[in-house]
C-alpha cells in the first residue's frame, strides 16, 4: 500500500472536522478576490489616475521641447572636447533643428512648430529637460522607463499602482494598455507585465476599434444564464486544482480574468463607445481625420476609462522599428513630422477635455519616451539614440505647470543642471498617488523589491 503524505492544506482540512480548513479556505478565497479591490494609500493622494503617452523609439528633445541655438551657430562642427560614440554608423557634425521654436503661454515656454496644439497647453505642463537613463538600446531603456530596471522580469509601473491601490471599478481592468496599429514596442508584453507579482496585476491590452478585447463577446447561442453556469462549473474545477497548487498565480489570474471578462461584456463595450460622445468632442481629439484618428480614439478612450475608475492607462505611440516608431536614425523631418502630426492634436485634446470635465485635477498625464536623440547628424539627416539627456513632461493633479525643470548642456548632448533620473520620476508619480516609493515593496529573491530599487528622489519643484 502506497503511503500518501498530507500537505499542510490537507492537514488543516482534516483538523477539527475541517472547521479550521474551511476558515482557512475562506481566507484564501477572500485574498484572491481582494487582489485588485480598492486599497488605502499611504497618505492623502493628489491624483487617482495616470495616463501615460509613451512615444516609443526615442523623441528628439532638441527638435521638440529643448531649443538649442548653438546647433545652428556651429552646424556641421564637432563638440569641442567631446568624443561621441554612437550606436549605429559614423557620427556626423552638429545638426540644427529644421523646426522653428517659439515661446507660448503666460509662462513663455519654448515649443517647436511640431506641436502647435500642445504648445497652447504649456501653462498646464511641467517640462523636465534634464532627464537621463541607463541604456542606449531600446529594449533595456523601455524596460527601465516602464519597470525601473533594464532587465526583463520586473513589474511595470501600472502593475505597482494596481498592487498598491487596486481598482475603483470591478467591471473594468485596473490597468489598460493601447498599442500602435503598426505593432508593439520592442520587448513586448513585459513592458506592461506583472513580473514576479501575481498575474492579476498585469496590464490588459485594449483595441481602439471594434470590441475592446478580442473574443470578448460570447457565441450567439450562449445566453447569460448558460454562460454563468459554465463559468461557475469551470471555477469549481479550477478551485480544486488551485487549492492543491496555491502558488499558481497564472491560474488564479486566469480565473479572475474569466469573471472580469464576463462583467466586461457590457461594461467594456460601453466604456469605449465613441457614439456616446458629441461631434465636438470627437473633433477635439481629431477623430475622423487621416493622421489623428487612431491616437485620437485611444486618447478619448483613456479619458472615458479614467472617468470610470481605471487607475492606469498607457498609450504607446509608434510600433515596429525605425520609421514606424520615433526611432529617427534617418530623415528626422519625415519621421518626427509624421508621429508628431499623429499625436499633437489628440494629446492637446485630452488635456483640454480632462480640464473641462474637472478630471485633470485628479488625473496625471505623462508624455515621454525611453530616451532622447543626439544633437549630431547620422546617416541621411537622422539622429542616433541619446540616454544622456532628454525631455519628458507631465500635467495634471498636483503638478505645477508653466515651468521647465533642469537643463541639458548648450548643445543638448547631456543633462547638466538639476539632473533627474527615471527613478525620480517613478517616485514622484507614486507620491502623487499617495504612495511612498520606499514602502511600496514586494518580497522577491530574499529582499524587498521596489520599482525605484535603491534610488529615487521626489521631484519637489514639480509639485504644486
Amino acid at each position: 500500500m502506497s503511503q500518501r503524505f498530507l500537505s499542510r492544506r490537507d492537514l488543516l482540512l482534516r483538523t477539527g472536522g475541517g472547521i479550521a480548513g474551511l476558515a482557512f479556505a475562506d481566507l484564501l478565497q477572500g485574498a484572491r478576490l481582494s487582489a485588485v479591490s480598492p486599497k488605502q494609500p499611504h497618505f492623502p493622494a493628489k491624483i487617482k489616475n495616470v495616463i501615460s503617452i509613451f512615444c516609443y523609439g526615442g523623441v528628439s528633445h532638441v527638435d521638440t521641447f529643448d531649443p538649442k541655438p548653438m546647433l545652428k551657430k556651429h552646424a556641421g562642427e564637432t563638440i569641442p572636447g567631446k568624443s561621441i560614440v554612437v550606436s549605429q554608423g559614423t557620427p556626423g557634425g552638429l545638426m540644427p533643428s529644421p523646426w522653428e521654436f517659439k515661446k507660448y503661454g503666460q509662462s513663455g515656454m519654448d515649443v517647436s512648430s511640431l506641436f502647435p496644439h500642445v504648445a497652447k497647453k504649456v501653462d498646464d505642463i511641467c517640462f523636465i529637460r534634464s532627464m537621463y537613463s541607463k541604456s542606449n538600446d531600446h529594449g533595456p531603456a523601455l524596460f527601465q522607463m516602464n519597470t525601473g530596471f533594464v532587465q526583463t522580469g520586473y513589474p511595470s509601473l501600472g502593475s505597482w499602482v494596481t498592487y498598491g491601490l487596486g481598482t475603483e471599478n470591478q467591471n473594468l481592468p485596473a490597468f489598460v494598455v493601447f498599442t500602435d496599429w503598426r505593432g508593439g514596442p520592442i520587448g513586448g508584453a513585459p513592458n506592461w507585465g506583472n513580473g514576479f507579482m501575481p498575474a492579476a496585476y498585469q496590464g490588459t491590452p485594449f483595441r481602439s476599434t471594434g470590441d475592446p478585447i478580442v473574443d470578448l463577446k460570447p457565441p450567439k447561442d450562449m445566453t447569460p444564464e448558460r454562460q454563468r453556469r459554465w463559468l461557475d462549473y469551470m471555477k469549481q474545477l479550477n478551485e480544486q486544482h488551485l487549492n492543491k497548487n496555491p502558488e499558481d498565480t497564472e491560474l488564479q489570474a486566469r480565473m479572475e480574468s474569466y469573471e472580469l471578462a464576463f462583467r466586461m461584456q457590457s461594461s467594456a463595450v460601453e466604456a469605449v463607445d465613441m457614439n456616446q460622445e458629441s461631434d465636438a468632442t470627437r473633433k477635439l481629439y481629431g477623430i475622423g481625420e487621416q493622421h489623428t484618428d487612431y491616437v485620437g480614439r485611444q486618447c478619448l478612450m483613456a479619458r472615458r476609462l479614467v472617468e470610470r475608475g481605471v487607475r492606469y492607462v498607457q498609450i504607446f505611440s509608434g510600433g515596429g522599428n525605425f520609421q514606424e516608431s520615433w526611432d529617427a536614425h534617418w530623415e528626422i523631418e519625415e519621421n518626427h513630422g509624421l508621429h508628431c502630426k499623429e499625436t499633437d492634436q489628440p494629446t492637446a485634446g485630452l488635456l483640454t477635455d480632462l480640464k473641462a470635465r474637472g478630471l485633470l485635477d485628479s488625473t496625471l498625464v505623462i508624455w515621454h519616451g525611453e530616451f532622447g536623440r543626439m544633437p549630431i547628424s547620422q546617416r541621411m539627416n537622422g539622429r542616433d539614440h541619446n540616454p544622456q539627456g532628454f525631455t519628458i513632461w507631465m500635467a495634471g493633479g498636483g503638478i505645477k505647470g508653466g515651468q521647465a525643470i533642469g537643463t541639458t548642456d548648450e548643445y543638448g548632448l547631456a543633462a547638466e543642471e538639476n539632473k533627474k533620473s527615471v527613478a525620480d520620476v517613478h517616485a514622484t508619480i507614486l507620491h502623487l498617488m499617495g504612495m511612498n516609493h520606499e514602502k511600496l515593496t514586494w518580497p522577491y529573491n530574499g529582499r524587498q523589491i521596489r520599482i525605484t530599487d535603491v534610488e529615487g528622489t521626489l521631484i519637489k519643484e514639480m509639485l504644486s
